[in-house]
């Protein structure tokens, strides 16, 4: 795509953004220098580069998932302001 066949109007109007027409002659000239760039990129010999989602690699962080003894029912209940039959008691919310 050239830089030519973008249309600013037409894409501020679907970013629903008013320009000036200095605005627009701003963005048009800006628009063209990421496509020319972009060009430029495509111009790059990737042949095996590996397709990456991050451009650091990225592990787990999370601590490991291991069963352990939970907090006694009764002590999850103790300072519950209302609870009934075992189970909290909130308002109800309706909007």
């Amino acid at each position: 795509m050239a830089a030519t066949d973008i249309d600013v109007k037409y894409v501020a109007h679907l970013a629903r953004i008013g320009l000036t027409p200095d605005e627009e002659a701003t963005m048009s000239a800006r628009l063209a220098g990421i496509l020319g760039y972009i060009e430029k990129l495509k111009e790059l010999d990737v042949t095996g580069v590996e397709p990456t989602a991050h451009a650091v690699p990225m592990v787990n962080v999370l601590r490991p998932d291991v069963v352990r003894p939970s907090l006694p029912h009764e002590a999850a209940l103790a300072n519950a302001p209302a609870q009934a039959n075992g189970l909290f008691l909130v308002p109800k919310i309706v909007e």
